[in-house]
């Protein structure tokens, strides 16, 4: 093959590859969207639901809060954790923030049972 075939031959890989990957970020991106959206559904209900909702699944799934049993004086760390990483907290809401995780996500909550998944397929115990 010539130079000039050779350096075509190259282009071509370079471009299928770029498009492979396009492509395949694309589908990433949805997946990670509907992921997101299952997620965010599974924080309790409560006067701070739509607040740590916003705040808190912006970087996290909901399953990291979920399994979380922390008491009050723990969560109010983890906030303030948090927000020094870069979280937003309007300070208004800290408390009741604090309040809304402690009161769902204390020592004295059940521990968290993920879903069972079989092929896709959620399975009942």
């Amino acid at each position: 093959m010539s130079r000039k075939g050779m350096k075509l031959f190259g282009e071509k890989i370079v471009a299928g590859a770029m498009f492979a990957l396009a492509t395949a970020s694309i589908f990433w991106a949805q997946d990670q969207k509907a992921l997101r959206a299952n997620v965010t559904a599974d924080l309790p209900s409560g006067t701070m639901q739509a607040k740590a909702t916003a705040t808190c699944l912006e970087c996290h799934e909901a399953r990291i809060i979920l399994q979380q049993r922390l008491s009050k004086a723990a969560w109010t760390k983890e906030v303030e954790k948090m927000t020094k990483w870069g979280a937003t907290v309007d300070p208004a809401d800290r408390d009741a923030l604090i309040n809304y995780l402690g009161e769902n996500f204390g020592p004295d909550k059940p521990a968290y049972e993920p879903p069972r998944t079989m092929g896709g397929k959620k399975t009942s115990k």
